[in-house]
């Protein structure tokens, strides 16, 4: 009897490693569509959220801003009219400002799948 045991062989260990790399593209391939998915909810709520936030904001204005020129007499309800222009131009330029400098601040978005991207990079570098 003959007791050597065999090797597997070059193509075994090459279809073994193909197997253990397209393993790890295929993990980070669900990373990032988890990522998106969670990114694209994000933004449709936010969207949600500011439409309501600006329709609300609009119908209260334009009760009180009526309200408040109703309130003057006939004569002096255009300078106020011009009054609460000027305080909503300056509003809109606060709130334009504000929006575009968090812009700027926000993140990156797909960090997580940037970062186990760079960490198996860093693997196989070192491996070598």
């Amino acid at each position: 009897m003959h007791s050597e045991t065999q090797s597997p062989g070059l193509f075994y260990s090459l279809r073994k490693f193909l197997d253990t790399g397209m393993g790890a593209v295929h993990n980070r391939v669900e990373l990032f569509a988890v990522e998106m998915r969670e990114e694209k909810q994000n933004l449709l709520e936010l969207i949600v959220l500011v439409s309501l936030a600006l329709f609300m904001g609009m119908m209260a204005m334009i009760v009180i801003t009526a309200t408040v020129i109703l309130m003057f007499e006939p004569e002096k309800r255009l300078l106020v009219a011009g009054g609460f222009c000027v305080l909503y131009l300056l509003g809109a330029v606060v709130a334009f400002t504000k929006a575009k400098s968090r812009l700027k601040g926000s993140g990156l978005p797909f960090t997580e799948t940037i970062n186990e991207m760079k960490k198996d990079r860093e693997w196989l570098q070192n491996t070598k």
